[in-house]
């Protein structure tokens, strides 16, 4: 039971992040420093923002980093307010002069709101203590929760990457459930696959999440790292095989009408969701799981197969079953895997520089929003005379996210989240509570806090609301004078973010639709290339299929962001989704052609050119309508996919003729969605790119 407690991972969780802030606040009281104590558990929020606390084979490279540029930030923003540059003017250069970090590489780019975060922080300590003091703070800070995470990590085996496996394990088990569970339903695609495609995105999200963690993990010799990358590569082939569709609803439908095939796939299907379901746990809480047989449930899946040879339904179910029960019997992959193939963009500082001097910059549009937002909230508590504006300030930076819905949704967290909090402090204020009493009540509410602060953000910004209130009560005595103009400065920081998200260069996903199908259609290709071209390695071929299901992921997230998006046509997104549906169709058929390029003889070479000139004639089809806004379909100056002659059919010909079916409909669907692309509101004309 202990285990399971101290494992789990929104417990482990809080409890790294309870003990790394509440030990400085218990030492500091216990030698009658509170006040330096509850400073420096400030320094943690910037840490976290940062993602110093990401396991990673520059571990302390990265500390030093980041606990440089904090206090690079504090002495700057004290000293240069010290000599009456206006606070606005500093606030816009110092976001442009940090956002280059966005160019390294996306976990670079989290210094700049983190290290906001810390001048900001200093701008309110300005007056209260020596210039140097926060500078000095910020370094210790950051070593101290270097140190600390270093510890736990080093504590808790690689407890990150174990809860991501665990996630993914867990998740390729809802997908096979819900798969095999809409067996007979397949005949409604616009019903039965928006669910399947959500868990899929579920799957491949991790599944990223996990190569970027095998790339940032150190190559030690450790047993359990070997024991986590032989996990992954077992959960890599089990998606490759649950993944993978026949695409056959009526031979399905006739199968399940001619015996009990329904029953009995649904049997292997749950046999294996509850294996995947108990390898999460055992890889979480690090158990060893027993043996695992299914040989029943095989034997009478291999019966039906025999029983109805005709029907394609029973031998792939079988195939693909007895590929996944191997795998889940002998806990090793079917092949080995090169994972440091998917590494992590990262540009050496000076062409991150040239990069990031260039308009087109994506690292200099965040930068520049940050800047315009944070000049307009300082020029705005100016106007209002608010001498240190810095909870607008830190209100902006915690709400802005990288996208309009995120932002959005976080927004509203953060300023009910805060009144609710204001209201509980209100009241509990009144109360007269010992120190030692109050001390341990925001313990408490730390902890549960951070509890819940991943699933449930609006929730824990009630905590961490009183808690902010508590710790200005302790240093000041003026917790009451706070609550109005905390409120005031929350509503007014949140406005100025979503307002910036909107106006300042927004990124609307809407408008990446377009790139980002074009993205995935180039994937496909050279995918296509590999697999009816002389490449035959096994290591290149999964690298070219998990980038395929990666292209197709970033379609499917910005279909999904773009239908939060306002003044879009409803009708346009409808054309889109059913695009994207046909894409999805492409990927399950390239997932099932890289299976059998392995474990099978492929085409000859003499059909597979042709098949090759075919699929790149209908993907280059498909990629100039996308190019051409004009209406109808004369701008196609390439010919059609030449037809093969019917004869026996191999099962890689069927699918590759299904993906030309599939790309023939996506083209008819995009002649009709790209000419009639919406026309937005006027209030949002001038704010999206076209398309």
């Amino acid at each position: 039971m202990w285990r399971r407690i101290i494992y789990h991972p929104e417990v482990n969780y809080a409890l790294r992040q309870t003990l790394v802030l509440c030990l400085p606040v218990a030492l500091g009281w216990l030698f009658g420093d509170l006040q330096k104590g509850l400073l420096f558990s400030l320094v943690p929020a910037c840490c976290n923002m940062a993602g110093l606390d990401t396991p990673h084979k520059r571990f302390f490279k990265r500390l030093i980093v980041g606990g440089s540029l904090f206090a690079t930030a504090s002495f700057l923003i004290q000293f240069l307010t010290s000599d009456a540059i206006p606070l606005p003017l500093i606030l816009f250069v110092l976001p442009l002069l940090i956002g280059v970090t966005g160019e390294i590489s996306p976990l670079h780019g989290r210094l700049l709101p983190a290290t906001l975060i810390a001048a900001i922080f200093s701008l309110s300590l300005v007056g209260r203590m020596p210039m140097w003091v926060p500078p000095l703070l910020y370094i210790g800070g950051t070593l101290w929760y270097g140190l600390f995470n270093w510890f736990w990590f080093w504590l808790w085996k690689e407890q990150p990457m174990r809860e991501t496996l665990s996630l993914l394990y867990r998740e390729l088990a809802d997908y096979c459930d819900a798969k095999y569970t809409l067996l007979t339903q397949l005949t409604d695609p616009e019903k039965a696959l928006p669910p399947l495609l959500a868990r899929q995105q579920k799957a491949v999200d991790l599944i990223t999440t996990c190569y970027q963690q095998m790339h940032m993990l150190s190559a030690s010799r450790d047993n359990s790292h070997k024991r986590l990358t032989r996990a992954f590569q077992v959960a890599l082939d089990l998606q490759e095989h649950i993944s993978v569709s026949l695409h056959q609803p009526e031979e399905v439908q006739k199968l399940v009408e001619q015996s009990h095939a329904e029953a009995v796939i649904r049997w292997n299907a749950k046999t294996i969701s509850a294996r995947l379901r108990l390898l999460a746990d055992a890889i979480l809480y690090h158990q060893l799981p027993d043996r695992f047989h299914m040989e029943k449930q095989l034997g009478a899946l291999e019966k039906i197969a025999r029983q109805h040879p005709d029907n394609p339904v029973g031998n792939f179910c079988y195939y693909h079953f007895s590929r996944i029960a191997r795998v889940l019997r002998t806990q090793k992959p079917l092949y080995t895997r090169d994972l440091m193939a998917d590494r992590q963009r990262r540009l050496p500082l000076f062409p991150a520089l040239r990069s990031y001097l260039s308009l087109k910059s994506a690292a200099l549009r965040t930068a520049a929003r940050i800047s315009v937002m944070l000049m307009f909230g300082s020029a705005l508590a100016l106007f209002f005379n608010i001498p240190k504006p810095y909870w607008i300030l830190m209100t902006i930076m915690f709400v802005s996210q990288n996208g309009y819905s995120a932002t959005r949704v976080r927004i509203q967290h953060r300023a009910l989240g805060t009144f609710a909090g204001l209201l509980i402090a209100a009241g509990s204020l009144r109360l007269e509570v010992p120190e030692s009493i109050t001390l341990l009540f925001m313990l408490a509410i730390t902890l549960a806090s951070y509890l819940v602060t991943r699933k449930y953000y609006g929730w824990s910004m009630i905590g961490f609301t009183v808690t902010a209130v508590y710790s200005l009560q302790l240093l000041s005595l003026n917790g009451a004078q706070f609550l109005l103009p905390r409120m005031m400065d929350t509503l007014m920081g949140c406005l100025i973010a979503f307002a910036g998200m909107i106006w300042l260069w927004p990124q609307w996903q809407s408008g990446l639709l377009r790139s980002n199908a074009h993205d995935a259609l180039e994937a496909y290709q050279e995918a296509l290339r590999m697999l009816l071209g002389p490449e035959q390695s096994p290591e290149k071929l999964a690298y070219q299929r998990m980038r395929v299901n990666q292209a197709h992921n970033a379609l499917f997230n910005s279909l999904n962001q773009a239908s939060s998006e306002p003044g879009f046509n409803a009708q346009y997104l409808k054309d889109m989704r059913m695009w994207v549906t046909h894409s999805q169709f492409i990927v399950e058929h390239i997932n099932a052609m890289t299976i059998l390029a392995r474990e099978h003889t492929m085409l000859t070479p003499k059909l597979a050119e042709r098949y090759l000139q075919s699929c790149e004639i209908a993907l280059q089809r498909c990629q100039q309508r996308l190019a051409y806004d004009g209406p109808g379909n004369d701008s196609n100056i390439l010919e059609a996919p030449e037809n093969m002659n019917e004869g026996p059919v191999t099962i890689v010909e069927q699918h590759v003729k299904r993906i030309l079916q599939h790309l023939n409909v996506m083209h008819t669907i995009s002649s009709l969605a790209w000419s009639q692309r919406p026309h937005h509101g006027r209030w949002l004309k001038v704010l999206r790119p076209k398309g």
